[in-house]
């Protein structure tokens, strides 16, 4: 069993550096990975509404404990608010509902998943409701709500209030989002999760996180492989194939996607690697029996091209007929 090393979160949270992304495992499976990432020694589970499995991540969850091969306590486990539960009269009920989804009394972590307000679509209608607001349109698409990031921080604020979340914080926020967040906050974000992987570095943000203790995850860490079945990325983008990666490989004796997770927690930041084979399972995760130097790091980094896969602004005009960019 992998022992995988804590990243301080808030004042009091240690959430394990590696966890398992569980965005497109199908439903059929999720259970059964969540079981074997569990029984590998993972311990960070990373969820959300609109990956529409958590039910059976609950399951996974409820067989884990009954087998004994951890403690709820033990567990690290993150949802995600989705964009049509901004409004603050529904941020309690969405939380609820995931919770009851997973089984669970508390969350560790609830992230704002988009800084994307949309709206409200009622659970009987949809659930999850996605990005299109009816897709019974002639011409279906996205439908904004007016509703202001700091009126959805505040109820946000209020599950940690009455211990329905440990910790809260956001996902893909850039630095002015989360300076003007920082304003008016009254419990600061812990942590902030973004797409980052070697073409995408983000060393401005990550700089200015680190300045403001907000824990980082970076989810894609791998970068084009997460998006191939979505035909969001080619196979020839792949950052596994780069020269870089592969000489340092050989040479440390490691698979090519060990050198580049490893360059992600090696930054300081917790990733969340998804797959739904046992074996991936325990790869990903054997990243700490070995160091990259600071020639290999700085190698692996200047693959940067600011390549960002998973981007609102072209992916949403493209499925949702809505142009909605929230990237310069």
């Amino acid at each position: 069993m992998t022992d995988i090393p804590m990243q301080s979160v808030g004042n009091d949270g240690q959430m394990p550096l590696i966890g398992l992304g569980l965005w497109k495992i199908d439903k059929a499976q999720v259970a059964d990975v969540v079981v074997e990432a569990i029984r590998a020694g993972y311990r960070h589970l990373d969820s959300a509404c609109d990956y529409g499995n958590e039910q059976q991540v609950g399951e996974g969850i409820r067989r884990a404990l009954d087998e004994g091969l951890c403690t709820r306590e033990e567990l690290w486990v993150t949802s995600k608010l989705w964009n049509t539960y901004h409004h603050p009269d529904h941020v309690v009920m969405a939380m609820d509902q995931t919770l009851h989804d997973l089984g669970l009394e508390y969350l560790d972590l609830y992230l704002v998943h988009f800084p994307i307000a949309l709206e409200f679509v009622p659970f009987e209608t949809r659930y999850p409701p996605e990005w299109i607001h009816d897709p019974a349109d002639e011409l279906p698409m996205m439908k904004p709500a007016a509703v202001p990031l700091h009126e959805t921080w505040q109820a946000m604020e209020t599950l940690v209030d009455t211990g329905l979340a440990r910790h809260i914080g956001v996902c893909n926020f850039g630095v002015s989002l989360l300076r003007d967040m920082l304003n008016y906050a009254r419990i600061a974000p812990a942590v902030l999760q973004v797409e980052s992987h070697p073409y995408l570095t983000q060393e401005k943000l990550m700089r200015f996180c680190a300045q403001e203790d907000i824990a980082v995850t970076a989810f894609s860490p791998l970068a084009a492989l997460s998006y191939l079945e979505l035909d969001m990325a080619d196979a020839s983008e792949s950052v596994l194939q780069q020269p870089a990666v592969l000489n340092i490989a050989t040479r440390v004796g490691k698979t090519p996607a060990q050198v580049v997770l490893r360059w992600g927690v090696q930054r300081g930041n917790s990733i969340i690697p998804k797959t739904s084979k046992t074996a991936r399972l325990i790869e990903n995760a054997s990243l700490f029996d070995f160091e990259l130097t600071d020639q290999d790091m700085a190698q692996i980094s200047a693959l940067n091209r600011h390549q960002r896969f998973n981007d609102p602004g072209v992916f949403a005009e493209k499925a949702f007929n809505t142009f909605f960019p929230i990237y310069e």
